[in-house]
């Protein structure tokens, strides 16, 4: 949260959009936190206080505001793009490891004790991480009361609680309604699908530019994993309960989204690893304010403000991806992606048709036949290499990778360099000023612009860009004329 209180209180007088996910306001006469941009009449600023989670206002005894839903924001920038162990902590408790594992497990992945994960979390977000996975599944709870016709009891356990009268507690506390009563306002009959679909919103904040977006998606989909059917890009997604189908639809003020899951459990994990994707988290306005500043990126981003970086549901999936593309067109690298999902990837059922595979784990990788590879022997190795330090562990590339440590590991690796490394950072790990100079794509966009075009001339010049030098590449490779930059035809 923005220490400057000043500042938050005149976010909340302006309804200032931006700044909803960054924080949220208590209303103290009231008892309600609210999202900064609330239509209602802004409070006294007397009366406001400040939090930098949901979580943390609940916490102090706040619920959630009928009118604004300020539980249904997009997530904070922050926990995207930090790198310290708070961040990390927020990636994984979003992904669901702290209901899955409980917080031994979260503490454990991040390499910290349990007293310190909590001590860091209190001091920074204002809530541990058993009261932020609280809130983020009466947040589950909600779309699914609000979005199927399932038996309220078969939603509570789906939404990750431990009894009925647990959810019901909860839902009441946070929303100041029963479930029966927020089914009721929704309507849910009218819009309920079966057992293990659902259609959701996904929030984000303005603007969106979606052509490179879900254009580099569908450009380079995996024939089987992954689809452009009907104006939605459509994939398999590997979660704890099991394989899931998702479609995903540029929508204007949101992204439609529709799930079918295995087990309902898993919505959490799967809306956080699509939002992961599509980098819904991000602060567009922060980001191109920057670039801007750039005599050569100004017309850029005036054009198509709002690029987000295309990411990955799985960071361990990108990696292979990223070797088996070294040196070779995304045609050819989507080509030898589908050749090892039909060989080891795990069968799915998609109720639509089109989808038959997860991409393979790197330990069923490593079972792979070298006649199944037909890779250059130096790829054949790097790619061997890789899944074999991910599989024993060696390499941690998950929600709470230290990115750090993760760049170390990889560059270790026999036949995997920079630009490898790199592109795994951007796109599998989420870091926002990840940086490709050697890119060929970047590089000829850079001399295009009158930039320097060697790498080191061209990285000297991109300081000025960070800490959203990964955002610098999403308009520096728009100039060109590929796939990637459109969506493609419906």
């Amino acid at each position: 949260m923005d220490d400057d209180l000043d500042r938050c209180a005149r976010a909340v007088r302006a309804r200032d959009p931006r700044f909803d996910g960054w924080f949220v306001t208590g209303v103290r006469s009231t008892g309600i936190y609210c999202r900064p941009s609330c239509p209602a009449v802004p409070p006294h600023p007397d009366r406001m206080c400040f939090f930098p989670t949901a979580a943390a206002a609940q916490q102090a005894g706040f619920r959630a505001c009928k009118r604004c839903r300020p539980d249904a924001t997009p997530g904070s920038p922050a926990w995207d793009h930090r790198a310290d162990v708070v961040g990390r902590a927020m990636r994984l408790i979003a992904d669901g490891v702290v209901d899955r594992d409980g917080v031994g497990g979260l503490a454990a992945r991040l390499g910290f004790s349990v007293r310190q994960v909590q001590r860091h979390l209190r001091a920074e977000v204002g809530a541990g991480p058993l009261a932020l996975a609280r809130a983020q599944r009466a947040q589950t709870a909600r779309v699914l009361v609000e979005t199927t016709d399932l038996p309220l009891t078969e939603v509570a356990f789906a939404a990750g609680f431990g009894s009925v009268r647990a959810f019901n507690d909860v839902v009441r506390a946070v929303f100041a309604s029963s479930p029966g009563e927020l089914r009721r306002r929704a309507h849910a009959g009218s819009t309920s699908s079966a057992p293990g679909a659902l259609a959701l919103r996904l929030p984000f904040r303005a603007p969106l530019h979606p052509d490179n977006l879900f254009g580099h998606l569908a450009a380079t989909a995996v024939p089987g994993v992954e689809e452009w059917r009907d104006g939605a890009y459509r994939r398999t997604l590997r979660l704890p309960g099991g394989p899931g189908v998702v479609a995903l639809r540029p929508a204007g003020d949101h992204v439609a989204c529709a799930l079918h899951l295995t087990e309902l459990r898993d919505l959490t994990a799967a809306i956080a690893r699509c939002r992961r994707l599509l980098d819904l988290d991000a602060d567009p306005q922060a980001v191109d304010e920057v670039l801007a500043t750039d005599p050569a990126l100004a017309p850029l981003v005036r054009a198509a403000p709002g690029r987000r970086v295309p990411r990955s549901v799985d960071a361990e999936e990108l990696a292979v991806r990223a070797v088996l593309g070294q040196q070779v067109s995304t045609a050819a690298a989507a080509t030898h992606a589908a050749r090892l999902a039909v060989a080891v990837g795990e069968p799915v059922h998609d109720p639509a048709g089109g989808l038959t595979r997860l991409f393979p784990t790197p330990a069923a990788l490593r079972e792979v036949a070298d006649e199944d590879l037909r890779l250059p022997a130096s790829r054949r190795a790097a790619l061997r290499g890789l899944v074999t330090a991910v599989a024993e562990g060696r390499v941690e590339l998950g929600p709470g990778a230290d990115r750090a440590a993760a760049r170390t590991a990889l560059l270790a690796l026999p036949g995997i360099g920079p630009w490898t490394v790199e592109t795994v950072a951007m796109r599998g790990l989420g870091d926002p000023d990840a940086f490709l100079p050697g890119d060929l794509g970047v590089r000829v966009a850079a001399e295009r612009l009158g930039l320097p075009a060697s790498p080191g001339g061209l990285t000297r010049h991109a300081a000025a860009w960070r800490p959203w030098r990964a955002y610098a590449v999403q308009y520096l490779w728009a100039t060109g004329d590929h796939p990637v930059n459109r969506l493609p035809a419906a």
